[in-house]
């Protein structure tokens, strides 16, 4: 049996600013359906919220990849079908490794073996393989150019890596122990795992809400949140709610 609770350090004075509704999302990689289907439960939440003065949506990155609806996703975010929120979007490392595919920093071997193809078919470009060579990436590289919105690329590239709010910090990733926020890497705030994971406190005095390690259920060990339930094929996209001092959790499928 998983266990939400784990080595928990309390931090009770961690609060946002009074009236602030702050809903942070975990990774959606494509599940246009799960996201259509939370952001119906957060309006309907914050609707028995009338006291709220100020609400944030908070998208912690990995919009893309491995589900089938990646272009979808990325065009829902564009369009912000949400009102009385204002918005943040995180860059996740599966849009940093498909922009670095992109704009030529990478020969994309590794983003298409972890969910890159997905996101190729939901652009409307037919790939069975990886490329066999370097004429072959150019031509796949060529073909997502002319196939991704320039507006989606302009979206993805303003991705922020980290937001602020109180006493919480929002991060795809996690951050590297013993290290201030303005010391942070890109690299880190991306794709960090293990070193975080394993930190007791790794950003004192802050919880961390982050993503990208999947969880069975959120994981809230006080010093940080981990939201990646893994949507694209548990069917469980999670969204952390708080208010004031308060937190807790809304879900598509099956209760947490």
């Amino acid at each position: 049996m998983f266990r939400r609770w784990l080595s928990r350090v309390e931090l009770p004075s961690a609060a946002v600013g009074d009236g602030r509704a702050i809903y942070a999302i975990g990774d959606i990689h494509g599940r246009l359906d799960l996201i259509t289907e939370l952001l119906t439960k957060i309006a309907n939440d914050a609707g028995q919220h009338p006291e709220d003065r100020e609400r944030r949506l908070i998208f912690l990155g990995d919009y893309i990849d491995r589900g089938m609806q990646s272009r979808g996703v990325v065009e829902t975010l564009l369009s912000k079908p949400w009102s009385s929120f204002d918005s943040t979007f995180l860059m996740g490392n599966h849009e940093d490794a498909m922009l670095d595919f992109l704009r030529g920093r990478s020969d994309g071997s590794a983003w298409l073996s972890y969910g890159g193809v997905e996101t190729l078919l939901s652009y409307g470009v037919a790939v069975r393989s990886l490329p066999p060579d370097g004429s072959a990436t150019r031509e796949l590289r060529e073909a997502l150019r002319q196939a991704v919105p320039v507006t989606h690329v302009d979206f993805l590239s303003n991705c922020v890596l980290s937001h602020t709010e109180g006493d919480y910090v929002f991060v795809h990733a996690g951050v590297r122990p013993g290290r201030t926020m303005e010391q942070q890497t890109r690299d880190d705030l991306l794709w960090i795992r293990e070193d975080f994971l394993r930190a007791r406190l790794p950003l004192p005095g802050k919880v961390v809400v982050h993503g990208h390690t999947i969880c069975e259920v959120p994981q809230d060990l006080g010093h940080r949140i981990d939201i990646d339930t893994g949507a694209f094929a548990s069917g469980r996209l999670t969204c952390l709610v708080i208010r004031g001092r308060t937190r807790r959790f809304l879900n598509t499928g099956a209760p947490c």
